[in-house]
C-alpha cells in the first residue's frame, strides 16, 4: 500500500518529525557516523518484536543505549536505509551514543497483537506480558548483545512513545538510567480522546490509527483514514448530528471507535489502562517534559511528574515550555502557538542544555542527583522567560478566589447576581474561528477570544486594567454553581489575558487580526456535568436545582502584566473540539438520538469563583 492518503502522509512526517528533529545547518548524513542492525528481539511469550540499533562507527569506546519504543514505526526499514536524525536531538547523535528504535508488540513490523494502552499487570505471573515486561526483556537482550554498550540505557519518546516511555519506570530494569516521558498520556480518559469525561471530537479523525489492528508484520500501513471532501470542521459535525451517525465512517473492525462508544464512564476497562497510579518507587532518573500549549497530553505529564513526586525518592524533574505537542523536537528559529510569539531559539536551546545534559548526567557521567539542572523549569508565557523552581508548583504563594460577578465584572466577594443564557446544540459555540478541516486541534490554545466574548452564549467576566504585574502558578480550580432547564450539560471556563490596545502585530499574527486587544486563552478545560461527582457514576441533573460544579484547569505559568486585564468566560458548548451534550440525560451519549438535543437555557449564580495562586516572591 502507497502511502497516498494525505492524512497518513501528514501523521507519519509529524509523529516521526518528534523522533528526527529538524534538519541542522551541516549536512550530517547518520549512514557516514553509524551502522544499523534489525533484529528480531524474542519475549517471553514467544512474539518477537522489530529492533532497530544504530551504533557509532567509532568503536574505539564503549556508549550508552538510549531506546524509543514507539507504535508509529521505526522506519526506515531495510539494513541500508537510514532515518536522516537519530536520538532525541541533533546534540546527542553527534557526539555518539547507541540508538535503538523498537516497533511495539502489533505494531508494524512487530508480532503480536496491539492494544491500545494496554493496561499494566502490578503482579505477573507466567507467561503474561504488558510494555513494562517488554521493555524489560528488550533493554536485557541489548545490554547483553550490542557490541560497545556501556551496561546503561535511557528511554524517551514523545506522545505515545512518551507513554511508552513512561511505562519503562514500572519494574525496571536495572540497566534503565535515565528517563524522559514527554507528552506521555498517563490516563485515557484524561487526555487524548477525553477531557473530564468529555469527548474529543476533534480527535476522531486519528481513530483510525489506533482501531484497525493487524495480526502479521507489515511495513506498510494497514489502516486507512475516513476520505472526507469537507473544509469546514465546523460545519462537518454539525451536518452529522449524533455521534451514531459516524459510524458509517467507522465500523465493527475499529476496535478503538467500539470501545469508547461501550465505554463512555470511567469504568475498569480505562482504569486499568493508566499508569499514575502505579507511578511509585520509581528508581530511574526521571525528566518530564511537556507543553505549556500542548492541546493533546497537558494532564499526562504534569499529574506523572507530581505522582512521581509524591511516592518516590528518585531523581524527578519537569520541564513546561511555550510548546504546543512536541514543537521541542523542533528547530524553528520563532517559537510562537497561533498569534503568540514566545521567543527565539526556545527548543535549540531546550535540547543543548537541558535534554543533552540530562542523559549525559545519568548515562555518562556520575548520575548523582546534583545534576545542575532546576527542579522545575517553567516558561512564564506572559513574561516571555524561563523560571526555575526548586519544587513545583512553587510554595511562595497565596490564594485568590476571583468571583463571577455582576456587570461582567470579576470581584472579591460572591453575590446574589444570576446571569442566564440559552445553549442550543444547533449553534453551538466554535472552539476557533479558523475556517479548516484539522487532523488534531493545536493552536486553539493560544487563539484570540474574541469572537467567543461577542456570543450571547457565553459568559465574560473580568478584571479593571491591571496596576501591577500578576503572577499565576501552578492549578487553576474552577467552583461553579449553576443551574439547567435540562438534565445534562457541558461545562467550559477559560483564563484568559487581555492585552492593551497599543499592542503590536508580529509576524505570525493572521491577517484578519490585530494584537491590539488581542483576548489570548492562558487556560481552558471541559467539564461533562454528568460526571461533577463522580466519574465512575454519571448522574443527571435536576432541572432548575442551583447544583456545584467544580474542576480543575491544568497548570500555568504565566504574568499578566500591567496594563492587561484577566478575564474569565463560561459557556457550555465548545465545538468541535468536544461533542454536543444532548442537554438531556442519556445513560451513553455515544448512543444518543436525535431527539435527545434540546435547547435548555443556563444559569451561572454570583458565588461561583475560579481559585488562582498568585506567585508572591
Amino acid at each position: 500500500m502507497k502511502l497516498t492518503f494525505s492524512p497518513l502522509i501528514f501523521i507519519m512526517s509529524l509523529f516521526l518529525s518528534f523522533s528526527s528533529f529538524s534538519q541542522t545547518e551541516e549536512d550530517y548524513k547518520v549512514a557516514d557516523h553509524y551502522t544499523k542492525q534489525e533484529v528480531d528481539i524474542t519475549m517471553k511469550d514467544g512474539i518477537k518484536l522489530h529492533t532497530t540499533i544504530y551504533s557509532p562507527k567509532d568503536t574505539s569506546k564503549k556508549y550508552p543505549i538510549i531506546m524509543q519504543r514507539t507504535p508509529y514505526s521505526s522506519q526506515p526499514y531495510g539494513q541500508d536505509q537510514f532515518r536522516s536524525k537519530i536520538g532525541p536531538n541533533e546534540f546527542l547523535m553527534k557526539e555518539g551514543n547507541i540508538i535503538v528504535y523498537q516497533d511495539v508488540r502489533g505494531r508494524w513490523m512487530s508480532e503480536g497483537v496491539y492494544d491500545n494502552m494496554r493496561a499494566y499487570i502490578p503482579k505477573k505471573k507466567g507467561k503474561q506480558v504488558d510494555e513494562s515486561s517488554d521493555t524489560y526483556e528488550t533493554i536485557d537482550w541489548l545490554v547483553k548483545n550490542v557490541k560497545n554498550n556501556t551496561g546503561k540505557v535511557g528511554t524517551w519518546g514523545i506522545s505515545y512513545p512518551g507513554y511508552y516511555a513512561l511505562y519503562s519506570l514500572l519494574d525496571a530494569h536495572p540497566a534503565l538510567k535515565a528517563v524522559s516521558p514527554q507528552a506521555g498520556i498517563g490516563d485515557f480518559f484524561f487526555d487524548d480522546f477525553h477531557h473530564n469525561g468529555a469527548y474529543l471530537l476533534s480527535y476522531w479523525r486519528a481513530t483510525a490509527l489506533f482501531g484497525y489492528e493487524k495480526t502479521t508484520p507489515s511495513d506498510t500501513a494497514w489502516y486507512k483514514f475516513p476520505e472526507l471532501k469537507e473544509k469546514d470542521q465546523y460545519q462537518f459535525f454539525l451536518d452529522n448530528g449524533p455521534l451514531t451517525n459516524l459510524d458509517k465512517y467507522y465500523k465493527e473492525d475499529n476496535v478503538f471507535w467500539t470501545q469508547l462508544k461501550d465505554h463512555s464512564s470511567y469504568d475498569e476497562f480505562w482504569k486499568s489502562r493508566g499508569l499514575i497510579q502505579h507511578l511509585k518507587d520509581i528508581k530511574p532518573a526521571v525528566m518530564i517534559v511537556g507543553g505549556l500549549f500542548d492541546a493533546e497530553d497537558l494532564y499526562g505529564p504534569l499529574q506523572s511528574y507530581k505522582n512521581i513526586e509524591k511516592k518516590s525518592d528518585n531523581y524527578n524533574t519537569i520541564v513546561f515550555g511555550p510548546w504546543s505537542h512536541g514543537d521541542w523536537a523542533r528547530n524553528s528559529k520563532r517559537q510562537a502557538i497561533g498569534n503568540v510569539y514566545f521567543g527565539d531559539d526556545i527548543s535549540k536551546n531546550y535540547q543543548q542544555e537541558i535534554e543533552t545534559k540530562f542523559f549525559n548526567h545519568f548515562l555518562k557521567g556520575n548520575g548523582s542527583k546534583e545534576s545542575g539542572l532546576p527542579e522545575a523549569y517553567i516558561y512564564d508565557t506572559g513574561n516571555m522567560q524561563w523560571d526555575s523552581f526548586d519544587v513545583w508548583p512553587p510554595k511562595e504563594i497565596t490564594t485568590k478566589k476571583m468571583y463571577l460577578g455582576a456587570d461582567e465584572m470579576l470581584t472579591d466577594s460572591a453575590s446574589e447576581t444570576e446571569v442566564s443564557f440559552v445553549s442550543d446544540p444547533k449553534k453551538p459555540v466554535p472552539y476557533s474561528e479558523d475556517i479548516k478541516m484539522v487532523f488534531t486541534p493545536r493552536k486553539y490554545m493560544t487563539d484570540d477570544q474574541r469572537f467567543a466574548a461577542r456570543r450571547p452564549d457565553v459568559m465574560v467576566y473580568e478584571t479593571p486594567v491591571l496596576e501591577e504585574d500578576m503572577s499565576l502558578v501552578g492549578a487553576i480550580q474552577a467552583h461553579l454553581n449553576v443551574a439547567t432547564t435540562g438534565t445534562d450539560a457541558d461545562w467550559v471556563v477559560k483564563v484568559i489575558d487581555v492585552y492593551p490596545h497599543d499592542a503590536e502585530d508580529t509576524e505570525e499574527t493572521q491577517s484578519y487580526l490585530k494584537m491590539s486587544n488581542y483576548h489570548m486563552m492562558v487556560r481552558s478545560e471541559a467539564m461533562r456535568g454528568r460526571f461533577r461527582n463522580s466519574f465512575e457514576n454519571p448522574e443527571p441533573f435536576e432541572a432548575g436545582k442551583k447544583t456545584e460544579v467544580s474542576f480543575e484547569l491544568q497548570d500555568v505559568n504565566h504574568t499578566f502584566k500591567k496594563g492587561h486585564k484577566l478575564q474569565i468566560q463560561v459557556q457550555s458548548t465548545w465545538f468541535p473540539l468536544i461533542d454536543l451534550n444532548p442537554q438531556t440525560f442519556v445513560p451513553n451519549i455515544f448512543k444518543a438520538k436525535a431527539e435527545d438535543f434540546k435547547k435548555q437555557t443556563h444559569t451561572v449564580f454570583g458565588d461561583s469563583y475560579v481559585e488562582f495562586s498568585v506567585l508572591t516572591e
